[in-house]
């Protein structure tokens, strides 16, 4: 039985990692992470790809998928480095770089891939000054020991990202590896991308966003205590801290999403915005959760968005406030029950 990734929810008991839906739980071999380069052991036959994988997309997928099959073709084993921070994040501070996914969210849908090792180098200016020809000689080969490296069709790396397909190409016989690119992977004419996520999820635009990656993009964070306005007009909220802060929040407006908590769903309806009505400053992540009850104050959530109901709204009064959440509620079950 194959269970769709935004169906799954993932747990780990005794290092097995199970993903398991409402009627089925499925075993997933378990990928060994390490958080330097210096902490691997190379293993038999190590079949590479590289790349900051950033949110995991469909294309990040296509990859994998072909990384895992050309290792189980020569009885080898499945190695993705990447790196942290993003080094975007390195080599521009100065700009504001906004990610899909957190450190640990990256490992989670890494951990669903089915890889064998996961690879997180800590990145540095250091790092970022390695040609491409000390990158495949000193990492690849020495360290790594790759036999065969998958890469994308648009990969480029080393200092100034001088190393290309043609350049891996040149000097892999004379190293003892293959090198074998993937071509650029299409929806509906469109060359998958973070940027392109990023992009549509700066519009508000999620259901895209959701095409593009495969699955549900969600937030996760810790519920704190807010002004408790929606308990006076009968719609409670669950407001929401993310923790990191270059996590990347769709654009202000109202969502219909699905909330996890304590590995259970639920139905909600997210307001993303400065709440015009009553504040008009702070930027919140406030969730009503449908058919719900409970004192949840320092719990963890995890907030999957599914559609765009609406943009942010100022209303004359709490009671047009209230009427339009009521709306609001309704169009979420509507949405969520498909």
């Amino acid at each position: 039985m194959c269970l769709l990734p935004d169906e799954r929810h993932f747990f780990q008991h005794d290092r097995l990692i199970f993903a398991c839906d409402k009627h089925t739980c499925l075993f997933l071999r378990p990928v060994k992470v390490y958080y330097n380069l210096s902490e691997f052991v190379q293993p038999s036959n190590p079949v590479v790809t590289i790349g900051t994988f950033d949110g995991v997309h469909l294309g990040h997928q296509t990859i994998l998928k072909r990384l895992v099959t050309e290792a189980n073709a020569v009885q080898g084993e499945s190695v993705l480095l990447t790196f942290y921070p993003h080094p975007r994040m390195v080599l521009f501070p100065e700009r504001k770089q906004l990610l899909l996914s957190t450190l640990e969210e990256k490992i989670d849908l890494l951990r669903q891939q089915g890889l064998d090792h996961l690879i997180i180098q800590p990145f540095t200016r250091e790092f970022s000054m390695m040609s491409y020809e000390e990158f495949v000689r000193e990492i690849l080969v020495r360290q790594l020991g790759v036999k065969k490296l998958v890469i994308g069709y648009d990969h480029q790396f080393g200092r100034n990202r001088e190393g290309s397909f043609e350049n891996l190409r040149k000097m892999a016989p004379e190293l003892g590896f293959d090198v074998d690119e993937i071509s650029a992977k299409l929806i509906d004419d469109n060359v998958i991308s973070s940027t392109k996520v990023r992009e549509a999820l700066d519009a508000g635009r999620v259901e895209d966003a959701n095409a593009l990656l495969g699955y549900k993009y969600a937030l996760s964070g810790t519920v704190v205590k807010g002004k408790q306005l929606g308990r006076t007009i009968g719609f409670p909220t669950a407001n929401v801290v993310v923790s990191d802060t270059f996590k990347l929040i769709p654009s202000n407006g109202v969502y219909a999403v699905e909330v996890l908590h304590n590995n259970k769903v639920h139905q909600g309806v997210m307001n993303i915005g400065v709440r015009p009505t009553v504040d008009g400053v702070t930027r919140t992540n406030e969730v009503h959760i449908m058919d719900f009850n409970s004192d949840i104050y320092g719990e963890s959530l995890k907030v999957s968005f599914v559609q765009r109901i609406r943009d942010e709204l100022k209303f004359d009064s709490l009671e047009g406030l209230k009427s339009q959440i009521k709306k609001d509620e309704q169009m979420a079950r509507s949405l969520l029950s498909k």
